[in-house]
């Protein structure tokens, strides 16, 4: 029989986008910069890369079209060459603070933990307002089985950001992964305040509302 399971995911890349048009004839590199970022948003991740490529031609030096081709990278699979992207972006700017975030994912995603919350660590250090940081170094800590330190970084991302529905999603599985169903069912309640036809929130109430009553 197939064990209940509750729901969990993660969204790593943060974007930093400046919006502009969809195609053209364009002869800057923030031109094709913002036309990239606005196939990204509509999930053509080739076009955006193509779009990425003529920004980074135009400006060798341009951190954040290596930021973002990264990102377009990492919805594709491929993450060694997003891997390469972020390097690139610090270099090009040690002070890019999503740049960090991000390749924190791509360690993550390869199971280097230690590594990933380095990351982590160095956005938040950069940006203390990073409610992105925040969340996904406490997934990784989640990951390591530091359920304390786990929820003590949801609760700073939610801080940061009071409709973070991915925060009070995983923090809830982290409360129900610790058997405290209660605060589990009160943060994806919390959820369905933000978002009322959130499934995953709904199917996870159902189910530690069972465990709970067992």
């Amino acid at each position: 029989m197939k064990k209940s399971v509750f729901f969990v995911f993660l969204l790593f890349a943060a974007v930093l986008a400046v919006f502009g048009q969809e195609s053209g004839d364009f002869k800057t590199a923030e031109e094709y910069l913002n036309s990239g970022n606005v196939y990204y948003d509509r999930g053509n991740y080739d076009q955006a890369i193509s779009n990425f490529n003529e920004a980074i031609k135009l400006a060798p030096y341009y951190a954040l079209a290596y930021n973002n081709r990264g990102n377009a990278y990492v919805y594709k699979g491929y993450n060694d060459q997003a891997f390469a992207d972020y390097n690139e972006a610090i270099r090009l700017d040690p002070n890019f603070a999503y740049a960090y975030s991000n390749r924190g994912g791509v360690y993550a995603g390869k199971g280097d933990y230690n590594q990933a919350i380095a990351d982590f660590e160095k956005a938040i250090g950069l940006n203390s307002n990073f409610a992105e940081a925040y969340n996904n170094r406490g997934f990784v800590y989640f990951n390591k089985g530091d359920y304390d330190q786990a929820i003590a970084d949801f609760g700073k991302a939610i801080g940061l950001n009071p409709n973070y529905v991915q925060a009070y999603l995983i923090r809830g599985i982290v409360y129900a992964n610790k058997g405290n169903y209660d605060q589990a069912i009160l943060d994806w309640e919390a959820v369905l305040r933000i978002d009322p036809n959130n499934a995953d929130a709904k199917n996870n109430i159902e189910i530690a509302q069972r465990r709970r009553g067992r």
